[in-house]
C-alpha cells in the first residue's frame, strides 16, 4: 500500500466494512436467465490443456438502472443486452452512506475494498490501494481506460490514480499521464494540456511517451489498424458531447480501437469502459428520447466486445452500473412512453449486472460491489493473492 496522507476515518458512520458478515446465500441467485442459445462457455479449459491469458472487458454504465435499461430495450428491442446469459444485482452501498458516488463504487470494483464517497483509489483508511488495473499492468497485461466523461472523472479516476478527493482533476491527470495504463480515451485535454492547466504543467508530452497520441476518429481508425501498442486520444477540453450530439468517435469506435491495441498483447488484456452520460441525464431528469440515446450508444459498444468475445471463448465481458440514478420508471405516455422520475440524484437501488463468456457464471446472484471487484480480480489474475477481504 502507498501511504497518502488523506481525511480521518473515524468519527464516520459505517455501515459496511469490508470484513463485515458476506451476503447469505439463502438470497438466491434472482436472475440467473439464459436469455440466448449458443454462447460462449462459462467454464475454464478442460484439464490438462493450457489456459488462454485473462482477456477482460469491464463496462460501467453510470447510474443505469433497470428502467434506463428498460427505456433502451423499447427504443431498440435488438439491443446487444439481450445477449447476455447471465445476470444479478448489485448492492452499491459503501462503507458509509446507504447512498455511494461514483468514486466510492467505482473504487470498490477497481480494489474489492468498500471506501467513502468522493475516494479515488483509497481505502477506508484513506490509504492508497492497488488497483486491479495496476496489478494488471504489473503482471505484463495490456490495459486501457475508455469514456465519455473527461478521462480523469470519478469512474475512470478509480482504477489508475488515488487521491481522497474526486475534484483533484489535474492531480489525477498528472498520476494517468505517468501510469502505465496502454490506452486512454475520452475526454479531459484541459487537465493535461499545460496551455489550460492551472499551474501550466504539461502532462500531455508524458502522456505520448508510450502512446500514439490522436486527436480525431480518422486518426483513431487508422492508429487501430497499425501495430501501436499504446494509445492516447482526448477529444474534448472536458466531458465529449452527449450521444445525440455526439458524431464522432461514438464510445463504440472507441472500444472498437481500445480492443485492436490491447489485443496484440500475448499476456491477455483489462479494459475498463465507462458509459458516463446515462447519469447526468438522469441526474437532469430529461426525457426518454434523449436517455434511451444514451443507453443505445452504450449498447453499440458493449455490441463490440460481445462480438470480440465470440471469436474469443476465454474472454469475458461484464456489464454494471455503479450505482441508479434519479429513482427512474417507465411509464406509458399515449402511443409511447415517458420516464417518470422521484429524484435529481442517486439512490440505493440495487442495480443490474450482466456477464457473458468465460467465467460468467461467477458474476450471477445478488453480491456487493466489493466482492464484484474481488471476482474481477481473480478473473484478470487468477494466480496471484486475493484482494483484501
Amino acid at each position: 500500500m502507498i501511504s497518502v496522507a488523506g481525511r480521518p476515518s473515524a468519527d464516520r458512520r459505517v455501515l459496511f466494512r469490508p470484513d463485515s458478515r458476506r451476503l447469505r446465500s439463502g438470497f438466491v441467485p434472482l436472475l440467473l436467465l439464459i436469455l440466448t442459445a449458443g454462447t460462449s462457455p462459462v467454464g475454464g479449459p478442460p484439464s490438462g490443456e493450457a489456459e488462454d491469458p485473462p482477456r477482460v472487458i469491464l463496462f460501467i454504465a453510470d447510474g443505469t438502472g433497470i428502467a434506463h435499461w428498460t427505456a433502451g430495450m423499447l427504443a431498440d428491442p435488438a439491443m446487444a443486452l439481450w445477449r447476455f446469459p447471465v445476470v444479478g444485482l448489485v448492492d452499491t452501498r459503501n462503507v458509509e452512506d446507504r447512498v455511494t458516488d461514483s468514486a466510492a463504487s467505482a473504487t470498490a470494483y477497481a480494489t474489492g475494498v468498500l471506501t467513502f464517497n468522493r475516494s479515488i483509489g483509497m481505502g477506508p483508511d484513506s490509504v492508497a490501494l492497488e488497483t486491479v488495473m495496476e496489478r494488471a499492468a504489473r503482471r505484463g497485461m495490456a490495459t486501457g481506460l475508455v469514456a465519455t466523461s473527461s478521462i480523469v472523472h470519478a469512474t475512470p479516476a478509480s482504477f489508475a490514480a488515488h487521491v481522497t478527493d474526486r475534484g483533484e482533476y489535474e492531480e489525477i491527470a498528472a498520476q494517468m499521464a505517468a501510469s502505465p495504463v496502454n490506452v486512454l480515451l475520452g475526454g479531459g485535454r484541459a487537465y493535461f494540456d499545460p496551455d489550460l492547466r492551472e499551474d501550466g504543467e504539461n502532462h500531455l508530452a508524458p502522456l505520448g511517451h508510450d502512446r500514439r497520441r490522436v486527436t480525431s476518429a480518422a486518426e483513431l481508425e487508422s492508429v487501430a489498424s497499425s501495430n501501436v501498442t499504446g494509445l492516447a486520444g482526448l477529444f474534448a477540453e472536458s466531458a465529449m458531447p452527449a450521444a445525440d450530439a455526439r458524431r464522432s468517435p461514438t464510445l463504440a469506435e472507441m472500444t472498437t480501437a481500445a480492443l485492436a491495441v490491447l489485443d496484440r498483447d500475448p499476456d491477455g488484456f483489462l479494459l475498463v469502459v465507462e458509459a458516463s452520460q446515462i447519469d447526468w441525464l438522469a441526474h437532469d431528469n430529461q426525457p426518454f428520447a434523449r436517455v434511451a440515446a444514451e443507453v443505445l450508444d452504450c449498447d453499440a459498444a458493449v455490441k463490440v466486445a460481445l462480438d470480440y468475445a465470440d471469436r474469443h471463448p476465454d474472454a469475458l465481458v461484464i456489464l454494471v452500473a455503479d450505482h441508479e440514478t434519479g429513482g427512474t420508471s417507465v411509464l406509458p405516455d399515449g402511443d409511447g412512453w415517458r420516464l417518470g422520475y422521484t429524484s435529481g440524484g442517486h439512490t440505493a437501488d440495487l442495480v443490474p449486472m450482466f456477464a457473458a463468456g468465460a467465467e460468467a457464471i461467477s458474476f450471477s446472484g445478488l453480491r456487493r460491489v466489493d466482492e464484484v471487484g474481488r471476482i474481477i480480480a481473480a478473473r484478470v489474475i487468477p494466480d496471484g493473492p486475493a484482494a483484501t477481504d
